[in-house]
Formats: structure tokens, C-alpha cells, sequence
């Protein structure tokens, strides 16, 4: 594992690389930052996280298509040209607030009927 230094532990440098990727593969100029794109290869990188938990592969390569999806998400504000650092802070405030339900035995969080966002 790479050794990390303080700029890698920030979300600024962490978009900053996604964006030189996008740049360096002309992501907006080659239909990189479609939409309908993204998302499909989105549900792509979630099968193969399934796939992890199904076949009993290691957390190295769980770890590893998780990043694929992080990056793939970071990539999706970039194209969509929208603050997903603000977006996080402003759902997570809305989370907070939200009360925990069992449901088929396992706990959600969610917006139940009644309950304020």
C-alpha cells in the first residue's frame, strides 16, 4: 500500500486526480461523462462488489472495486458539474435526523411515512 501523505487524505486531492483522469482520456469530449454511461457502468462496479461478497473474495479486491465505484461516483459530479462534497454534508445532516426500523430483521434508515426530512 502506497505510503499517504496529507494531500491524499482530502477530498480536493482526491477529485482533482479523478479530474485529470477525465482530462487525460478527454472524458467530456469522448461520451466519458454520459449519463446513461455512468450509471451503467455504476451498477457494473456494484456486480462485481457483489461477486466479492458471493464468491467469498477477499477484502483486498472488495476494497478494491469499492474504490472503482468511488471514483466512478466522484467522476458523476464532475460531469455533472455539481458539489458532492456539499451534497454529502447536506444528506448527511438529513440522516442524522432520521430514526433507525427493523425490517425483515435487518435495521434501514430511512424517510418512513410520518417521519420529517
Amino acid at each position: 500500500m502506497p505510503e499517504k501523505t496529507i494531500s491524499q487524505d482530502s477530498y480536493a486531492a482526491m477529485l482533482a486526480r479523478v479530474q485529470s483522469f477525465h482530462d487525460k482520456h478527454d472524458f467530456s469530449g469522448s461520451g466519458g461523462e454520459d449519463m446513461v454511461y455512468r450509471i451503467a457502468l455504476m451498477a457494473e462496479e456494484l456486480g462485481e462488489m457483489s461477486s466479492c461478497v458471493t464468491k467469498g473474495k477477499g477484502l483486498e479486491e472488495m476494497a478494491e472495486e469499492t474504490a472503482d465505484l468511488l471514483i466512478l461516483v466522484m467522476g458523476t459530479a464532475i460531469a455533472g458539474n455539481f458539489d458532492l462534497l456539499e451534497a454529502f454534508w447536506k444528506k448527511m445532516d438529513r440522516l442524522m435526523k432520521r430514526d433507525a426500523k427493523m425490517v425483515d430483521g435487518r435495521i434501514r434508515v430511512s424517510e418512513f411515512r410520518g417521519q420529517e426530512q
